[in-house]
């Protein structure tokens, strides 16, 4: 009986000496490290650059929305200008630089006229199963393209569906449908006194 319990004491004291054998033995060590590193870094590396896109293309929409309430505001653009699809081919056409060829059928506008400010402040939208819906207050209505005359309060609601490219962002930054996410801008602004 002393000599199992010897033998097994012995085959605690050989492992130790493989553990501490195997500690110090740096061959290799670079080639685990880097197994070990590599894929949380990637992963790192595709997260911060999904990140920075999405970003850069929520600027470029917000600055485009300012522009067009700019031309809207000062009556370079009329109501007719805008009318029908035109407003969303225009915007698209500034977006090109950092969207892709789908832009008509990923991007939303709503431009409408209110009476108050107070009245502009009541709008909203939510997510609804996976779509953007417009509300006002706590009623939804559509999608409208109604600019007002000089001196009418207006408001530019531009949305864009944007895509998320990496798959494994998609399952935490996607708000919509199909995997993408939702960017917004929004401009409120009093038209000048322009010849109607």
């Amino acid at each position: 009986m002393g000599k199992e319990f010897g033998s097994t004491g012995q085959r605690k004291v050989e492992r130790v000496r493989s553990f501490r054998r195997f500690v110090r033995d740096r061959r290799g060590a670079t080639a685990l490290e880097f197994a070990l590193l590599a894929l949380p870094f990637a992963l790192l590396v595709f997260a911060i650059l999904e990140s920075c896109i999405s970003f850069a293309g929520q600027e470029v929409m917000a600055n485009i929305t300012d522009d067009v309430a700019r031309q809207l505001r000062t009556g370079q653009l009329r109501p007719a200008d805008v009318a029908g699809t035109k407003l969303t081919t225009l915007i698209c056409g500034k977006l090109e630089i950092i969207v892709s060829t789908d832009c008509p059928q990923q991007l939303l506008v709503d431009l409408r006229q209110y009476t108050t400010f107070a009245d502009a402040a009541t709008a909203s939208f939510q997510i609804q199963n996976g779509d953007v819906v417009l509300m006002q207050g706590a009623n939804s209505q559509p999608f409208a393209n109604t600019p007002g005359p000089a001196e009418s309060k207006n408001m530019l609601r531009v949305f864009y569906k944007w895509p998320v490219m990496t798959d494994l962002m998609a399952k935490s930054m996607a708000n919509l449908s199909g995997g993408r996410t939702l960017h917004f801008a929004s401009v409120t602004w009093q038209n000048e006194p322009f010849d109607n």
